[in-house]
C-alpha cells in the first residue's frame, strides 16, 4: 500500500521570500482563543484549595 503523500513528504519546507516568518509565541497565540479546556487549571486549583483546605481540618 502506497501513502498519499509519498509525493511531497521529502519535500524541503517552503520559506517564504515575502512574508517575514512567525515567531512561536505568535503563532502559538492564534490558537489561544480556541483552547478547549478554557478555566480547566483555575477549576483544579479551587479543587485543590477545597481540598486542601478540609485536611487542615482533619
Amino acid at each position: 500500500m502506497t501513502d498519499n503523500y509519498d509525493d511531497i513528504i521529502n519535500l524541503p519546507h517552503h520559506v517564504s521570500k515575502k512574508h517575514p516568518q512567525m515567531s512561536m509565541m505568535n503563532r502559538a497565540a492564534q490558537f489561544a482563543p480556541f483552547a478547549a479546556l478554557t478555566g480547566h487549571s483555575d477549576a483544579i486549583q479551587e479543587t485543590v484549595r477545597q481540598n486542601e483546605r478540609s485536611y487542615d481540618q482533619n
